[in-house]
């Protein structure tokens, strides 16, 4: 895949990330970007230092979303990022967007995103 970068003012969200246990940047996103709904390996641009990242593209639909937004779990970073411009490129679409029955199914499926984008990492 060819890498797409998607630029945005981080917005508040529902904060269902941090209570899952990963708290994203969200960005919103034109309903015509010409990119697949799903799962990617990503990084984000912060203060002029590129992080590893997961990112979600899509709506939401496992808690009722409708909005289209870029949901992006920066790794190995911890700070405030409401209001602040991010930077995130997208490098690897790992799946596609999914419905999960239960939040725990869809914190379990997040984790094992996760752990993906470490072992691609890694080598």
């Amino acid at each position: 895949m060819e890498r797409v970068v998607i630029e945005g003012v981080v917005e508040h969200g529902r904060r269902l990330g941090r209570e899952l246990g990963f708290p994203t940047a969200n960005l919103a996103v034109p309903d015509d970007l010409g990119l697949e709904d799903g799962v990617y390996r990503s990084r984000a641009l912060i203060d002029g230092r590129w992080y590893d990242a997961l990112s979600n593209l899509g709506r939401n639909p496992s808690v009722g979303g409708t909005e289209r937004r870029l949901e992006t779990h920066v790794l190995d970073f911890a700070g405030e990022l409401y209001g602040l411009r991010l930077r995130v490129e997208l490098i690897e679409r790992l799946r596609g967007e999914r419905h999960f029955a239960t939040v725990e199914e869809l914190r379990e499926q997040i984790a094992r995103d996760r752990e993906a984008v470490l072992q691609r990492l890694k080598g």
